[in-house]
């Protein structure tokens, strides 16, 4: 899949070469890597390998997602996988939304991931349902800037492809069919008001997953893109002493 349209300034992945444990993070649904760089930059800080891909077909244009498939977003995160095994021995994953999405996905095929950490996580969105009926409409409006702060706005796009939804629901019920392989220590933070996913797939994720080692986090003052929001700094908080505790 080739990619009609340039990168969006702000868009971009970004790489932070540090230690030798990784973590991968991803960006959600019709978003871009600047939801989740103040996380990896943070992460960064603290000496860690980071890396956040660029999922294709995002942070683009919507033309160029329109044409994607949710192996499309599969592949990416897997490149950023691969580029952090070439240089860590342990690897984490964190995913905000569609990103946590992908990271259920990860720590089903790869049980080697230390641990993950869910921002937000969908695995069922019934109000997405409604576009399973045929219609003649390609875009829908945008699910971008769901953020409780004001004055602040997500880089994502103005409007939602309808094959694009279908991608992500038929992604969403593979992961969900899966979801008991997942055994890696879990951090599921969720908002306790978000406009996007309902609350209560962190809830049905939390009961569903294999993990033993599982801890469920409310952020009472963010909507669904968190990491943007007033508790960016519990989740840095929250993701760091996740890691630390598991690597010790």
């Amino acid at each position: 899949m080739t990619e009609r349209y340039p990168v969006l300034e702000g868009a971009e992945p970004f790489y932070f070469e540090g230690n030798n444990i990784g973590i991968l993070v991803s960006h959600g649904f019709t978003g871009t890597t600047q939801s989740m760089r103040p996380l990896g930059v943070a992460l960064a800080e603290e000496g860690y390998t980071v890396c956040g891909p660029r999922l294709k077909g995002h942070g683009t244009h919507y033309e160029d997602m329109e044409k994607t498939t949710y192996q499309d977003w599969i592949q990416s995160i897997e490149e950023g996988y691969q580029w952090l095994k070439e240089r860590c021995d342990t690897i984490f994953m964190a995913g905000l939304s569609m990103g946590g999405t992908l990271t259920l996905y990860m720590a089903e095929n790869y049980p080697e991931l230390k641990g993950i950490a869910l921002i937000n996580a969908a695995i069922e969105i019934p109000t997405m349902e409604e576009v399973k009926q045929p219609q003649d409409i390609r875009f829908l409006d945008s699910i971008g800037s769901d953020i409780k702060k004001p004055d602040v706005k997500e880089l994502a796009y103005e409007k939602t492809p309808v094959q694009s939804i279908k991608e992500i629901l038929k992604f969403m019920e593979e992961v969900k069919a899966n979801i008991a392989k997942v055994n890696a220590p879990a951090l599921i933070l969720v908002s306790d008001e978000d406009h996007v996913v309902p609350p209560d797939n962190s809830q049905l994720i939390y009961e569903k997953i294999n993990s033993d080692d599982k801890k469920l986090v409310p952020l009472k003052n963010s909507y669904h893109v968190a990491t943007l929001d007033n508790d960016l700094q519990l989740i840095i908080d929250e993701v760091l002493g996740f890691v630390k505790n598991r690597i010790e």
